[in-house]
């Protein structure tokens, strides 16, 4: 069974950073490419970076800004953003690429607020 627990969002001003965790239990951290998500309010959920054999990629809207990263020995995704801006606030989620259906866990909130 597979369970995906994101954590470290926040509320943070223009220009500030956070980094968000997953822990990823199960086989989907060790079989699959991991990626993050978010969710805008009344908006659809969106790709926001990948990891995959070493090779990153990035939504455009996130380019330059955030960075993604994984510690295979604790089965945890990171994403460090930096310069936030207020249209990064949404809800974040970790999961593989592509998604499984299933596995979504409760994500954490980023609001970038002055």
């Amino acid at each position: 069974q597979v369970q995906l627990v994101e954590s470290g969002g926040g509320v943070v001003q223009p220009g500030g950073s956070l980094t968000l965790s997953c822990a990823a239990s199960g086989s989907i951290f060790t079989v699959y490419p991991m990626a993050w998500y978010r969710q805008a309010p009344g908006k659809q959920r969106e790709f926001v970076a990948a990891l995959h054999s070493g090779a990153t990629n990035y939504a455009d809207s996130v380019k330059g800004r955030f960075t993604i990263s994984r510690d295979n020995a604790k089965n945890t995704v990171f994403l460090q953003m930096a310069n936030l801006k207020p249209e990064d606030t949404a809800v974040y989620y970790c999961n593989a690429l592509p998604p499984l259906k299933n596995s979504w866990g409760q994500g954490t909130q980023v609001t970038v607020s002055s």
